[in-house]
C-alpha cells in the first residue's frame, strides 16, 4: 500500500500529464507507483554500474512483486557513455528482449541515465512510455522532469536528442544520503542556477538548515511552471540555460572530465561578471547573488583560454545562424536573452 503522507506532488501539465513524486523511501514501493500509470506488462530497467549496485536489486524486486517482468541493461557510469555506441546498444537490447510499444522503460540513475533511456524511449517504435528514478540531486532538482532527451556527438553536448515527457518521475529524496560529496556538490552548481532564477530558492538557501526535499520540490515546481509555458523552448524555457552555454564549452574542452553541474557552476560565474560588465546588474546585486550560488557550490577557475571557449560555443545547440544565445543576469529572478553575434562570443565570455 503506498503512503503518500510524507511525499510531495507536482503535476506537469505537459503534452503528456504526470506527476513528480518527492520524498523518501519511493523506490522500495516503485512497482506500485509505475502500476498506477502503465498498462505493460514487461519493464526494460535501464541503469549504470554504479546506481545497479546500489538500487537495481529492490526495484527490479518491486516491479516484479507487482506483476511486471524485467529485463535490466546496465552501461558504465558517466558522461563518456552518453552517445552514439551506448544508445545503439540500448536499442538493440529493448529489440532482443521483445519490447514492444505497450511496455515501458525505466531510466534510474542520474542525468546521465536519464538522458540516454529517455531518448531510447522517444525512438524505440516510435516512442514507447518510460518512467523517470532519478537518483541524483543534479537529476531530482532538473534533468529528469521536463522531458528533454539528449545524447552527446564528439563535435558537442545533447545536439541529439528529442522532447518526450515521461508518464511519471520518482524522487527518492533518501538516494542523495548514498552520493559522494562530489556528486552532491555537482548537483549544487545546478542548484546555483534556480537560486538566481527564483527568489524562493534564493530565499530558501539562505537558511543553512533548509530541508533537502524542499529544495527538490521549489526546483522541480520552478520548473514546471517553465515547461507548462513553453514546453518546446521556444521562448521561457530558454531561462533554463542560464550558465549552460559556457558551461558546455567548458564540458567540451575537458573531455568532458569536468562533470556538467561544476561546469554550468563556472558557467554561472561567467555569465555573472559578464553581465557586471555589460552593465546588465548592479554591483550590489551581484555581490548578492555570487554568495547565495557560493552557498550552493564554489566555482573552479577556468583553465581555458577566451579564445577556446569561444570556439567550442559555436557548436552549441542554442546557435542560430550567426548568433549564439546567451542568458544573461540582470538580477534574482531576472534573466536576459542576448543573441550574440559569433563575433561578439569573446566579449561576452572575457
Amino acid at each position: 500500500m503506498i503512503n503518500n503522507d510524507n511525499v510531495k506532488l507536482i503535476t506537469v501539465n505537459a503534452s503528456r500529464k504526470y506527476q513528480v513524486k518527492i520524498g523518501g523511501g519511493l523506490l522500495k514501493s516503485a512497482g506500485e507507483h509505475v502500476k498506477e500509470v502503465v498498462n505493460a506488462s514487461k519493464i526494460a530497467l535501464v541503469t549504470d554500474d554504479t546506481v545497479d549496485a546500489l538500487y537495481a536489486k529492490g526495484v527490479q524486486k518491486s516491479l516484479e512483486e507487482n506483476g511486471f517482468s524485467v529485463c535490466k541493461f546496465v552501461f558504465p557510469h558517466g558522461e563518456q557513455s552518453k552517445n552514439l555506441d551506448t544508445y545503439g546498444e540500448i536499442l538493440n537490447f529493448l529489440a532482443q528482449n521483445q519490447i514492444t510499444r505497450t511496455d515501458a522503460l525505466v531510466a534510474l540513475g542520474g542525468g546521465v541515465v536519464g538522458d540516454m533511456a529517455g531518448f531510447a524511449a522517444a525512438t524505440f517504435l516510435r516512442g514507447i512510455s518510460y518512467i523517470q528514478m532519478p537518483t541524483t540531486l543534479l537529476a531530482q532538482i532538473d534533468s529528469s522532469v521536463g522531458g528533454k532527451t539528449a545524447i552527446d556527438l564528439k563535435a558537442g553536448k545533447n545536439l541529439v536528442g528529442a522532447f518526450c515527457q515521461p508518464s511519471l518521475v520518482l524522487c527518492d529524496t533518501d538516494t542523495l544520503s548514498s552520493l559522494t560529496k562530489e556528486i552532491f556538490e555537482d548537483g549544487m552548481g545546478e542548484t546555483a542556477k534556480y537560486a538566481v532564477l527564483d527568489k524562493r530558492i534564493f530565499d530558501l538557501l539562505q537558511n543553512e538548515d533548509y530541508d533537502i526535499k524542499e529544495l527538490v520540490y521549489l526546483c522541480v515546481d520552478y520548473k514546471r511552471a517553465i515547461v507548462e509555458a513553453d514546453e518546446f523552448e521556444g521562448g521561457k524555457r530558454k531561462l533554463l540555460n542560464l550558465g549552460h552555454t559556457p558551461a558546455h564549452a567548458i564540458e567540451k574542452l575537458s573531455g568532458y572530465q569536468i562533470s556538467h553541474g561544476k561546469a554550468v557552476r563556472m558557467g554561472l560565474d561567467i555569465i555573472l561578471n559578464s553581465s557586471i560588465s555589460h552593465g546588465l546588474v548592479e554591483k550590489k546585486c551581484a555581490e548578492q547573488i555570487k554568495c547565495a550560488m557560493d552557498k550552493c557550490a564554489k566555482a573552479q577557475a577556468v583553465s581555458y583560454s577566451v579564445e577556446q571557449m569561444a570556439k567550442a560555443c559555436l557548436a552549441d545547440k542554442k546557435r542560430s545562424g550567426d548568433t549564439v544565445t546567451f542568458m544573461m543576469i540582470g538580477g534574482v529572478g531576472n534573466v536576459i536573452e542576448k543573441k550574440v553575434p559569433i563575433t561578439e562570443i569573446e566579449g561576452y565570455l572575457r
